[in-house]
């Protein structure tokens, strides 16, 4: 046993730096209980003692710690943080007056040397009424129109002022513009219904060609039709749950589709399969849009967030969100705001597409928001919501108008070159509207297919085609209509009265 500790204490003090002895003879010194003769070895020759060495505390150098109380502490930190500051590294060169005053110098030389030494503008004044007491005399008058300088005086040959006894009043004309009158569109009728889908169809667009348009139903497929002929010429199944969206791209043989299933397909027209998925939704997908110039696909759901994809790699390039509802609608335009989504939090958004950041917020509907529209030819738009159907002026999204009628909820706007604003309903009424003035010219009750209840008379989507003289409507009765201008009718005296107390909100 005292063997085994001596090794084990042989093993500690090398490990702490004292020699390690492996010689048996220096380690097997053992001695009776007892007595102090040695046990073995040399008879009558005592064996010294030796002792470990300890470990060298000369190689530990322990430097005292310098304590400070907290407000010397405290007062250190602030004086960092204050050298840190003390200067603006990262701030711009000042630049000198003298360079200022030259760049001033040569930019009005360079941009504005043609119109610098133009004659001001003449500002002219509102002209308004000036209320009187009893009758004036001739003194009095000249004492108004000496005090102001709106009202001419006698000598001045204007027609503008006349002077009214009976309500007391020198009224001024007013040189008001003239409000715009509605411009005369021909009706619309049905030209043809068209069956084939076995569940409501959902959504559809038109071919640039103008051949044919597809659409989309809740029978989980999408098919493809003749538009002059109306036959079918093609159906394609892949989702698994109802077709919300639609999209056909105008610079490839691409047909963009969306679902409640989360997916996001690219079919391929020319092999009629799909050739890509767009992965990253994380609810059902409600709404699809390609951008007219770049190689970009736009689609919004029930994640309340808009997801923009790259067509070729599939990456995604933007998650934008801000929204805190469902996102109903999408659509995208070549110039600013090149994104605008619309939400079932009553909100429609406009997007930058470079920072991916909301651009503007318009906040103006009471109601849920379920469609937008864009005006082919104009920079404006439009939004559909349940309280009515609202303008908007790009690119910060400033009110226009408001167009009301409508006692429903509103699920799909149309719009065409000619300025004939279609609107439809959860109801089945349709409305087509004048864009310029807001004159609702003709509305009627979409009539059911034979066999089906009066309550599936719903309006889901709508789209005009290339030209502007088809309307496209998918509706709640499994049916497509489609429906064109009277081209025998006559052009009527439109009696319209405008809303002089137009709401601004």
């Amino acid at each position: 046993t005292s063997i085994r500790l001596y090794i084990i204490s042989s093993g500690i003090n090398a490990e702490y730096g004292g020699p390690l002895r492996s010689n048996i003879k220096q380690r097997s010194v053992l001695r009776t209980p007892g007595s102090g003769t040695p046990s073995h070895d040399t008879p009558g020759r005592a064996t010294p003692k030796r002792t470990p060495k300890r470990p060298a505390e000369s190689l530990v150098f322990k430097e005292e710690v310098q304590r400070h109380t907290v407000h010397t502490l405290v007062f250190r930190s602030l004086k960092r943080t204050h050298d840190m500051f003390l200067y603006d590294q990262w701030a711009p060169i000042p630049t000198p007056l003298e360079m200022k005053d030259a760049r001033k110098n040569l930019k009005k030389l360079s941009e504005y040397a043609s119109v610098k030494d133009m004659d001001a503008p003449v500002i002219v004044r509102k002209e308004k009424s000036v209320p009187l007491g009893p009758p004036t005399t001739g003194q009095e008058l000249v004492s108004i129109q000496n005090n102001n300088p709106n009202i001419p005086s006698e000598k001045t040959t204007s027609n503008a002022l006349a002077l009214n006894q009976n309500t007391k009043t020198i009224t001024l004309a007013s040189r008001r513009a003239p409000l715009p009158k509605p411009q005369w569109h021909p009706p619309w009728k049905l030209m043809r219904v068209i069956s084939g889908h076995l569940g409501w169809v959902r959504c559809v667009d038109v071919d640039h060609t103008n051949d044919w348009f597809v659409t989309g139903s809740a029978d989980r497929t999408i098919k493809i039709w003749d538009l002059a002929s109306g036959t079918l010429k093609l159906s394609l199944t892949g989702h698994i749950s109802t077709v919300r969206g639609v999209a056909v791209s105008d610079r490839h043989p691409y047909l963009f589709s969306c679902g409640e299933d989360k997916q996001v397909k690219c079919w391929d027209l020319e092999q009629n399969k799909v050739i890509r998925h767009y992965h990253g939704h994380l609810s059902a997908v409600y709404a699809l849009s390609i951008h007219p110039t770049l190689d970009v696909l736009c689609s919004v759901g029930r994640d309340a967030s808009c997801r923009v994809w790259d067509m070729r790699t599939k990456a995604c390039i933007h998650t934008l969100t801000g929204h805190t509802n469902t996102v109903a609608d999408v659509k995208t335009q070549a110039t600013e705001p090149q994104i605008i989504t619309a939400s079932h939090d009553c909100t429609v958004r406009l997007w930058d597409i470079v920072a991916g950041k909301t651009r503007a917020t318009l906040t103006n509907h009471k109601k849920s928001i379920r469609s937008l529209v864009i005006h082919p030819t104009q920079y404006t738009f439009g939004s559909a919501s349940a309280d009515n159907v609202k303008q908007w002026k790009c690119p910060d999204g400033e009110f226009i108008q408001n167009l009301t009628g409508h006692n429903a909820i509103l699920n799909t706007l149309a719009l065409n070159q000619d300025g004939v604003l279609v609107s439809g309903a959860d109801n089945g009424t349709i409305h087509f509207w004048d864009w310029k003035t807001g004159y609702n010219f003709q509305r009627f009750q979409s009539q059911v297919q034979p066999g089906s209840l009066d309550s599936e008379a719903g309006l889901f989507a709508m789209r005009f085609d290339h030209s502007g003289s088809r309307l496209i409507t998918c509706e709640a009765d499994k049916t497509i209509k489609i429906y064109k201008e009277d081209e025998n009718a006559l052009e009527e005296p439109i009696n319209w009265k405008p809303d002089l107390l137009r709401k601004k909100y």
